[in-house]
């Protein structure tokens, strides 16, 4: 478009020298052409001296007030800083422009199809969260998020947590298991410690009965009996000593979230348990795990979507999709999130772009609006030119009928 505004003045100054000639030596006629040509010239010549003094100095020479915009780059990043937080980046305005976003629907779909045109962009946003996640200060990061994590735990009161799972699981039938698995732990016990049991029925024992042989017997009898006892308890389910251990743990569950001298006790006990240092080697090994996890599931999307994972994902994408309470939840979270966002940090947006701008040198910042621009400053130069031709015309007529 340069090339072509330039080749049109070019144009004009050989209609005016062959206007000139023609208006001496064939007629007075030409005299249009002359007037047209030149007034072409000062048209283009003004809007060329106009658009350069934009962004240069013309020719090279510094003329006051040219290179307007290089000399003014810092106000300039200014004026569109405070532009962009007055007419944009406002509480008001981010509102009501997403208003009706469906963050909800978008995610749920990308969930529920994610092979579906969104391969390209899940590999690089992958990549990209690989990177910064490799990036970081493992060490610092960590810290962060181990200390998160004890603070979590510190404040949760997890007895009637406690109480509240149990009570789950005995309403679900889900403590069966536990208690299967408790009397398989004493069956085993008692087998492993049976020699226990003998040694202090032996010791307790008097003379006249271990003469006699009678501790043998009665160590034998109680043994005996102990594991009869554990395998009439796991095979009947309605043993009266399972009822009772029932009963037992129902009582745990009402006392973990009625009785406040039990629940002091368990946060004591939750309390010295993250004091103890096997606890913090267990968040080191937790935190090292999940940031693996993290790595290896950004470089590899596919792989880490594949499987009962993937299949969930899926799932929660229809959720997100056909739940309308949910979607509700989510959009309204969505948006004030955007919307706090934009009142917290909508001063440091504007910080950003007016130092950017300011760091820029003369030829960065010239090339960079003059493209951003484009095509229409050489527009200005060719209509100057046209228009001023015209100009020369109507002017010419109107010296000729006076």
């Amino acid at each position: 478009m340069r090339r072509i505004a330039t080749a049109l003045l070019i144009l004009m100054a050989f209609l005016f020298v062959a206007g000139l000639h023609l208006e001496r030596n064939v007629h007075p006629g030409w005299g249009f052409l002359v007037a047209f040509a030149e007034a072409g010239m000062v048209g283009g010549l003004a809007d060329w001296f106009a658009v350069t003094a934009l962004f240069r100095h013309p020719l090279g020479i510094p003329i006051p007030h040219t290179a307007i915009i290089p000399n003014n780059k810092e106000r300039l990043g200014r004026t569109l800083a405070n532009f962009l937080r007055t007419n944009f980046l406002t509480t008001r305005i981010v509102a009501r422009r997403i208003r009706n976003m469906d963050v909800s629907g978008a995610m749920g779909r990308f969930l529920a199809t994610p092979g579906s045109g969104e391969g390209r962009m899940r590999m690089g946003a992958s990549r990209l969260l690989g990177d910064i996640v490799e990036s970081l200060d493992d060490e610092r990061l960590g810290g962060i998020a181990k200390s998160a994590v004890r603070t979590q735990l510190e404040k949760l009161d997890i007895a009637p947590l406690l109480g509240q799972l149990l009570a789950a699981m005995i309403k679900e039938r889900r403590h069966l298991p536990v208690l299967d698995g408790i009397i398989a732990w004493a069956a085993k016990t008692l087998e492993a410690n049976e020699h226990f049991i003998r040694a202090m029925v032996e010791e307790r024992a008097g003379t006249i009965m271990r003469w006699t042989g009678l501790d043998d017997r009665l160590a034998n009898a109680i043994v005996t009996g102990l594991e009869k006892l554990l395998g009439d308890m796991a095979e009947d389910p309605d043993h009266p000593l399972r009822e009772k251990g029932e009963e037992g743990l129902e009582k745990l569950s009402h006392n973990l979230r009625h009785d406040p001298e039990l629940q002091a006790k368990v946060n004591l006990w939750k309390q010295e348990l993250l004091r103890n240092p096997a606890f913090a080697k267990w968040i080191d090994g937790l935190w090292g795990q999940g940031r693996d996890a993290l790595l290896k599931a950004a470089r590899n999307p596919d792989a880490a979507l594949a499987g009962s994972f993937g299949e969930a994902l899926t799932k929660l994408g229809g959720t997100l999709q056909e739940d309308a309470r949910l979607k509700r939840q989510i959009n309204q979270f969505a948006r004030r999130a955007i919307v706090g966002t934009t009142e917290n940090y909508g001063d440091n947006i504007v910080s950003l772009v007016s130092e950017t701008i300011g760091g820029w040198d003369a030829q960065t910042i010239t090339d960079r609006v003059e493209n951003a621009v484009g095509s229409d400053l050489q527009f200005i130069r060719i209509n100057g030119t046209l228009v001023g031709g015209v100009a020369g015309l109507v002017i010419h007529a109107i010296s000729l009928a006076i």
